[in-house]
């Protein structure tokens, strides 16, 4: 029989895999607690977490969410339970293992599946969110300054060749 803490961290991981909106599996062997305090206060704005757990007890929450785990916790493995933007930790967990050569990125689950490390890198080079809406933004609001734009011209060339007749008459 499981003791209790350990039953507990599975019901309160399971709640998590529920309403999470993808995970990032990583290799941490090696870093110190400074390092992996770092990353999760890097993860922590994104309103996703950093969290070591047992490898079994992950796959007993993962079962229990009802998502097949399959063979990726080998060896040490921590989660990056992400609940916003998946693009952005997937981001800040790459440029941090630029810098830390000891965290590896193992897999990822997006969409449902889980994919492997070169997916997940893939996904970090798309740009976040905010910037795609922002040229989204941009791009819808173009035609409508080009059309202002041209409507302008008329009355400018309009403008511009009354301000000459009349200097012309004040000459």
């Amino acid at each position: 029989m499981p003791n209790l803490k350990n039953q507990q961290g599975v019901k309160n991981l399971a709640e998590k895999f529920k309403s999470m909106k993808g995970l990032i599996l990583t290799q941490y062997h090696g870093l110190n607690v400074e390092e992996i305090s770092e990353l999760r206060s890097k993860l922590r704005p994104l309103n996703s977490e950093y969290v070591v757990v047992k490898n079994t007890l992950s796959e007993i929450a993962l079962k229990e969410a009802g998502i097949e785990a399959g063979d990726n916790f080998n060896g040490p493995t921590a989660l990056v339970i992400e609940n916003g933007d998946i693009v952005s930790p997937a981001k800040i967990v790459f440029e941090f293992s630029k810098t830390h050569a000891k965290l590896q990125v193992k897999a990822g689950y997006i969409e449902g599946k889980f994919v492997g490390a070169s997916v997940v890198e893939q996904l970090s080079a798309l740009p976040s969110k905010e910037v795609l809406i922002a040229k989204m933004l941009g791009s819808m609001n173009s035609p409508i300054t080009g059309f202002v734009n041209v409507l302008a011209a008329n009355i400018r060339g309009l403008v511009t060749v009354l301000d000459a007749i009349g200097k012309k008459q004040a000459a």
